[in-house]
């Protein structure tokens, strides 16, 4: 059990990338995270030497979060300080490759959940195609589908503001 754990602890990095990406908050994705480990470490024993223990606890992650979206759908939604009157959105001069990584942020949010999870886990985590599909319980082929429909709506989302360049005869 306690090479488990030392495999388990080793995730822990990549799950916090993971769930920072799925959340867009640090402290809902370390919240996200812990949740996770507690239920991996108290569901140890359902663990079967089969598959990785990589692809089992990005698996509960994934799992949790969803849950938690489903329970929030249910509790009305909570307002941020920052679009409160008299609040000051007044701020620093932003640099043009940080304003490119916030605009690529906005777009990823802005894809449906299921390409989301697929581009996160392929592109950011460097899954195989086949240890995501195991992750996601999904075949190969539709990940693969998905991960081509994501890639496509991104592209088209991060093109939408560009100006258009037109030929000129």
């Amino acid at each position: 059990m306690s090479q488990l754990m030392d495999e388990i602890e080793e995730c822990v990095p990549a799950l916090r990338r993971y769930a920072r990406a799925l959340t867009h908050d640090p402290d809902k994705a370390d919240d996200l995270v812990q949740d996770c480990l507690e239920r991996a470490i108290r569901k140890r024993g359902l663990w079967r030497p089969s598959g990785s223990v990589r692809s089992w606890v990005f698996r509960i992650l994934l799992n949790v979060y969803r849950n938690d979206l489903r329970q929030l759908r249910r509790s009305p939604a909570p307002v941020s300080l920052e679009t409160l009157p008299g609040s000051d959105p007044a701020g620093p001069d932003v640099q043009p490759g940080r304003l490119a990584l916030a605009e690529t942020a906005r777009a990823m949010q802005a894809l449906p959940l299921e390409h989301r999870e697929v581009l996160l886990l392929v592109a950011v985590e460097e899954m195989s195609y086949a240890e995501a599909a195991t992750v996601l319980s999904i075949p190969v082929g539709t990940l693969m589908s998905r991960l081509a429909r994501a890639r496509a709506t991104l592209r088209e989302a991060m093109q939408a503001g560009a100006p258009k360049l037109r030929s000129v005869k």
